[in-house]
């Protein structure tokens, strides 16, 4: 009998490892797919700032070079000292901090009107709104420049701005997150004598971080990057962006790598830095909101 129970035991003690086994191996190859996909995602932007570091002659030797013989920093000066880089990092800054102030405050009185206010028609009108999102910018461009011409606003900061505050997947992305908001708060402070503005101010908005935080990191990028519509709309150099003025790095025969990258270091510079302000506010916004 008690061989028996031993023998049960050794079998238990078995399971059990080969259980744990199986889970070690799993984790482990699940970190290692993980690992492998962030050196793929990484190694552009580390060939990036290495070319950025090279001399003019070291970018197309044979075999290439990740890590440059002569570091140098010059590329950086040199860039500064031939375009007007800062001028183009204000312009982007400014349009994209505008752009992204503008979409968080019109994107989320529309996702509140959708999400809590009862008015005929107001789910068709969302779901027409929402389906704008499978139009192209390409069709819809040419008809915005003619508005911007017959408005006046070509080569100006309004027709960089104004035509891109208004955001369907912004609005989608806050009515979700709105939805999942208690509405015995709202009905609380109703009680209180509160209007909606101030419901809305003072109790949706603050509660709205998460989601806000992920709209202005995804419109901030949108904007930053923003190649087509600035290169349509603006002729005159004092108000190219960033991307816009970069592309005069690039000449028609022969191009300067090294110039270029370093260019493309610092136009990156400030995504990542919002986006490591906000990543807290990201994760959590993504969740909270139901995008997947």
């Amino acid at each position: 009998m008690s061989s028996e129970i031993k023998l049960a035991a050794k079998k238990q003690q078995k399971a059990v490892f080969t259980i744990g086994k199986r889970k070690v191996l799993r984790k482990l190859l699940f970190y290692t797919t993980l690992g492998l996909g962030a050196l793929i995602m990484i190694i552009p932007f580390l060939w990036m700032l290495s070319t950025s570091l090279k001399e003019q002659g070291a970018t197309m030797t044979l075999p290439p070079q990740f890590i440059p013989e002569n570091i140098t920093l010059s590329n950086y000066s040199q860039v500064a000292e031939s375009f007007p880089i800062w001028k183009f990092l204000f312009n982007s800054l400014f349009v994209a901090v505008s752009s992204t102030l503008g979409q968080l405050l019109l994107c989320s009185m529309a996702a509140y009107a959708f999400s809590r206010l009862h008015f005929k028609g107001r789910d068709t009108l969302f779901l027409i709104y929402l389906a704008t999102l499978m139009v192209p910018l390409q069709v819809t461009m040419t008809p915005q420049f003619i508005l911007m011409k017959y408005l006046g606003w070509l080569d100006t900061y309004q027709g960089l701005i104004l035509p891109g505050l208004f955001n369907a997947f912004g609005t989608f992305l806050l009515r979700q997150f709105f939805l999942t908001t208690p509405k015995s708060l709202e009905e609380a402070a109703f009680i209180d004598g509160a209007s909606h503005f101030r419901v809305f101010f003072q109790i949706i908005l603050p509660l709205a971080k998460p989601a806000l935080a992920t709209l202005a990191i995804f419109s901030f990028m949108q904007s930053w990057n923003n190649f087509l519509w600035p290169l349509i709309i603006v002729s005159n150099q004092d108000l190219m962006t960033l991307p816009l003025g970069l592309s005069n790095l690039q000449g028609r025969w022969a191009t300067d790598w090294n110039l270029l990258m370093a260019g493309v270091v610092i136009s990156v510079i400030p995504i990542l830095a919002v986006y490591l302000f906000a990543q807290k506010y990201f994760i959590k916004g993504i969740t909270l909101s139901g995008i997947k």
